[in-house]
């Protein structure tokens, strides 16, 4: 017998631990050299982790296990020979056997249980595990009794009864739901966690607040907008004005782009603006690189890239790496102000929101405007209170007069 042990890779610089989120081929199955086998989940990414061998895959780790770099995770019993046929799929994920043509009847359970009686496969175990279904609750109809996908399918759309003891008298019925379940967080959400409290606990954050005009913005945008998108391909956004402005006004105040290293504080001379994304699994807040050297249109196309991967995925992470200052818009999702948390080691954050229409005074005149209250979030350490005013005021005086930021002046 001749084994090859796979072990977790080295991943990042920053990276010491990954989670095993899945496997992705069955225990005892044959895999082929470079397939993947299963699907690591770092802070900041999900990766596939390939074969180094051909033969037969023999678990070591189980799933959700966490894993520093370097454990290991499997075996491979290279001297195994492929199955004739169809029996080694070249696929990550095991298609599933058509079951023997039998009666209408239920099938009968295997005369022996084995490794598959009951167990679901890859494809099946993620339909479950996202629809809260107990693996001891489906019958398996696949061979041996494995646990298929349309098994799966059909308990997470039609979910059992959950049993319950005969009422007595002294019982009372409580009308509505009473389940609830429990499940592990994610390595990305533990990383969020860890470091949300970490900004708290370890930097001085104050914010401060300022409210914007956005009437000569919103005018100028729908002025333009058909010609930006003929001659670009892409709309202008509010981010891309938004990211501008704190980049104009970054190079002016350096402080509020520089990071604090132990008794030393960094300055950069150039503007790499993290931007946050809600994705399904967390918030991810990758880079736009030099925005101080990149057009309205150059920046928008790397807006919508980097969202486009963060939801699918696929971020790497060099594209997460990273970031001298951070724009967040909880206006997309109807906020009206709050103070967002530094992204560390950063020390200042701009919180965007949702535009309302407002009465303000005008030359003396109440006229109804649409506003926005801005927020910046700052490590008082690195940036005093004045300079955190001055710097919002900055950014307020560009986005009301859109022409300045344009020409940057």
């Amino acid at each position: 017998m001749s084994i090859v042990e796979m072990k977790v890779p080295v991943i990042g610089e920053s990276i010491s631990e990954v989670t095993l989120s899945q496997w992705l081929k069955e225990n005892g199955e044959y895999v082929k050299i470079d397939e993947p086998i299963c699907e690591f989940e770092s802070d900041k990414a999900t990766l596939e982790f390939p074969a180094e061998a051909s033969g037969k895959l023999i678990y070591v780790a189980a799933e959700e296990d966490d894993l520093e770099i370097g454990a290991l995770v499997a075996k491979i019993d290279t001297s195994v020979a492929a199955p004739e046929g169809s029996e080694a799929p070249a696929t990550p994920v095991v298609k599933e056997e058509a079951p023997k043509v039998e009666a209408p009847s239920a099938p009968a359970a295997p005369a022996t249980a084995n490794y598959a009686t009951g167990h679901p496969s890859p494809a099946a175990a993620k339909i479950m595990r996202e629809s809260g279904v107990d693996a001891n609750q489906v019958k398996g109809t696949g061979v041996d009794g494995r646990i298929t996908k349309e098994d799966a399918q059909k308990a997470a759309s039609n979910p059992p009864t959950p049993a319950t003891s005969a009422p007595t008298a002294a019982v009372a019925q409580v009308a509505g739901s009473r389940n609830s379940r429990r499940e592990k967080m994610s390595r990305m959400r533990r990383t969020i966690a860890s470091r949300l409290v970490s900004a708290k606990n370890n930097t001085a954050m104050l914010t401060t607040f300022n409210e914007v005009d956005l009437s000569e913005l919103m005018a100028m945008r729908k002025k333009y907008q058909e010609k930006f998108v003929e001659k670009h391909g892409v709309k202008l956004g509010f981010m891309s004005l938004f990211l501008k402005a704190c980049s104009n006004a970054l190079l002016e105040m350096p402080a509020v782009n520089a990071q604090l290293d132990g008794n030393e504080l960094i300055y950069h001379d150039f503007v790499d603006i993290s931007v946050a994304i809600s994705t399904p699994t967390g918030l991810v807040v990758p880079p736009v690189k030099n925005v101080e050297s990149k057009s309205f249109a150059e920046i928008e196309k790397e807006i919508k890239s980097l969202a486009g991967k963060a939801r699918e995925g696929s971020l790497t992470l060099d594209e997460m790496k990273g970031g001298t200052f951070t724009v967040t818009n909880g206006g997309v999702f109807g906020s009206l102000v709050s103070t967002p948390i530094i992204n560390e080691p950063q020390s200042a954050i701009l919180g965007m929101h949702t535009i309302k229409q407002r009465p303000i005074a005008v030359d003396g005149k109440v006229e109804i405007r649409p506003m926005m209250w801005l927020a910046l979030s700052y490590d008082h350490r690195v940036i005093d209170g004045s300079t955190s005013v001055t710097f919002l005021v900055k950014v307020k005086e560009q986005l009301e007069d859109p022409y300045t930021l344009m020409m940057n002046i």
